[in-house]
């Protein structure tokens, strides 16, 4: 530090240059100190809150349930660190094919996605215009309001022997079988949804002269879409439980059997390892149709 004599006789204290960036180094270092305590602050609050917390604090306590549970029956029951060790091959190699009995997980999940798709998509094309008929004309609700009612608590896995007597082959029984679970909640939300078409809306379509066919598509449609929609959405979900089951009777490839296949074994945490997979399947499943229909009706859907 130099003391110069200033022009009123007092002594005037100058920093050093080395001083000078020394102070800023500082300044700057406290600086990024304080921004990373508020970053970390920040992210502890983002953390803790509700729509984050509650759900990370329901799943630990599954696993804290499974991890109690396994400590009692050591003998069949994996605690979750043994399950994940297991199963790490089907982890990190999912579309592994070693042979026609040999397949990775992924392999499977595809096979059991494709009859679901299939057998959904079949529904669709046939519960949404018998929907729309049912709502429209008194007459197709009275003719079939009492096949759905009848055939609607029907456990699908009762249709199995049918499939089977019909078609004889595991393949297209299982679409069937699909098919068929996919009718009624589709066939009752889109009927519930056209009824529920506010009259005025039909009102101003008549007054402007339109023809049935073009009420249909332009006021309709497209106000029974929710209903249609909640429909397709409760269908692709029971579908989706449905394979599993079918698949565990009818055998092949398919997520379904290998869970069956696993249990012969004895081999419960694969079996842990698929109802992880498929619960997370008909997540994804069902937030595909949340998108679609967001697309579509250009409206957000609330989550459920």
């Amino acid at each position: 530090m130099l003391a110069l004599a200033g022009q009123s006789g007092h002594p005037v204290s100058y920093l050093t240059h080395f001083e000078i960036r020394n102070f800023s180094f500082v300044r700057s270092s406290t600086s990024n100190d304080g921004q990373k305590q508020r970053s970390k602050v920040s992210f502890l609050k983002s953390f803790f809150q509700p729509a984050i917390f509650l759900p990370i604090a329901g799943f630990a306590g599954v696993i804290v349930l499974w991890w109690i549970i396994a400590l009692f029956r050591q003998e069949m029951m994996p605690t979750p660190p043994e399950a994940l060790v297991k199963n790490l091959d089907f982890i990190l190699n999912p579309f592994h094919r070693g042979g026609p009995g040999d397949l990775g997980l992924g392999w499977l999940l595809l096979s059991s996605l494709s009859r679901v798709c299939i057998g959904f998509l079949l529904g669709a094309i046939v519960a949404i215009p018998l929907g729309v008929w049912i709502g429209l004309s008194h007459g197709a609700w009275l003719a079939l309001n009492p096949i759905i009612q009848v055939f609607k608590p029907v456990s699908p896995l009762v249709w199995l022997p049918i499939a089977l007597a019909i078609f004889n082959a595991a393949e297209p029984s299982a679409i069937f079988v699909i098919f068929i679970t996919s009718l009624w909640s589709t066939i009752i939300n889109t009927a519930e949804g056209v009824g529920n078409v506010p009259k005025e809306y039909l009102e101003v379509a008549q007054v402007l002269e339109m023809p049935r066919w073009k009420q249909l598509i332009k006021v309709v449609l497209p106000a029974s879409l929710p209903y249609i929609f909640t429909g397709l959405r409760i269908s692709l979900g029971i579908s989706w439980l449905v394979i599993v089951a079918v698949e565990m009777l009818t055998g092949g490839v398919g997520i379904g059997f290998f869970v069956w296949d696993e249990w012969n074994r004895l081999n419960v945490s694969s079996v842990f390892l698929a109802v992880f997979v498929i619960g997370l399947t008909g997540l994804v499943l069902d937030y595909a149709l949340v998108r679609l229909q967001t697309i579509v009706t250009h409206r957000p859907v609330r989550s459920t």
